[in-house]
């Protein structure tokens, strides 16, 4: 972890815990023939972890290079910001009338920052449902800004 990137988003702790997690979680019948089988088996949970760590950051769909702008330097920055708000408000009120569950998908998605399928397990939706009802909304948004401008 020392030689890791400044802005690496798992901390050491995080990644010992997850790696005793997966540790503990092996079948009943393992057994470690010693300490140097435990150290390896820990050093491949934790090299597992980190690997899909960076996976996931370089991914297209975790944004790849994108930069992360924080809601809270969103808001301060923009002046239109409270109507865009509004705006997004009132949509939701709209969409949860036609789609309630598409509605609470979005709220989850843009407020509390989850995925698609974390946003659809929260709701007890199987990954298909939560990415349909992402998609109706995101097509629902559109049409109604279509129409807005028109």
């Amino acid at each position: 972890m020392a030689r890791e990137s400044a802005d690496h988003t798992l901390q050491a702790t995080a990644l010992v815990h997850e790696a005793y997690i997966r540790l503990v979680g092996t079948p009943p019948d393992q057994a470690w023939q010693g300490r140097g089988h435990f150290f390896a088996a820990a050093a491949e949970a934790m090299r597992r972890i980190l690997v899909e760590s960076a996976r996931a950051k370089k991914s297209r769909k975790r944004g790849r290079d994108w930069r992360r702008i924080e809601l809270q330097d969103f808001v301060d920055s923009d002046p239109d910001t409270p109507g865009i708000l509004l705006d997004l408000d009132e949509g939701l009120s709209r969409l949860a009338e036609e789609d309630a569950e598409s509605a609470e998908l979005v709220k989850l998605r843009l407020f509390a920052g989850l995925s698609v399928t974390e946003a659809g397990a929260a709701l007890g939706m199987c990954r298909t449902t939560a990415y349909e009802n992402w998609k109706f909304a995101r097509s629902w948004f559109a049409a109604r800004e279509g129409t807005r401008s028109s």
